[in-house]
């Protein structure tokens, strides 16, 4: 149980889970964007493509997901304007905005290298991707047609 009272997923689930999320990163690396996992020591500020594992043992959605950071000067300017009460400002809904303009590039990236990915469908996070498998994972019948070229 987490500290929440929700189930936590099991060892050999997780492992599943960080697998995938080892592949994500690596994926979005090899075409040149900053990625990592979040909570990885020295990336709690850093900007790029965050990939969380969610550890609960029930997912109403997927369990590994992406999110686009933007540098934390720029957040920081949003909060410190929202704080002021100058919610009309521009800078107010940049970080969002660049989330959302980033999410069908990550997606299209993690597609062309095997990896199911969909946005997501959550008012409160518009701007995430939901991740759920490699096209090996599923059943022959089931993946698609199209190979994306080996890149060299």
């Amino acid at each position: 149980m987490s500290e929440y009272g929700f189930v936590r997923a099991s060892r050999e689930v997780l492992a599943a889970r960080n697998a995938l999320a080892a592949q994500v990163v690596q994926a979005l690396r090899s075409a040149g964007l900053p990625a990592f996992r979040e909570g990885e020591a020295g990336t709690e500020d850093r900007p790029g493509a965050v990939v969380h594992v969610d550890p609960d043992g029930e997912t109403a959605s997927a369990s590994v997901s992406v999110v686009w950071r933007c540098d934390p000067a720029v957040v920081q300017a949003a909060v410190d304007s929202l704080t002021a009460g100058n919610l009309e400002a521009p800078i107010v809904r940049y970080p969002g905005t660049v989330g959302l303009h980033m999410q069908s590039p990550l997606i299209q990236i993690l597609l062309t290298s095997g990896i199911i990915a969909t946005p997501d469908n959550d008012s409160m996070n518009p701007e995430s991707v939901l991740v759920f498998g490699t096209m090996a994972d599923l059943p022959p019948a089931l993946r698609p047609a199209f190979v994306p070229p080996a890149s060299g």
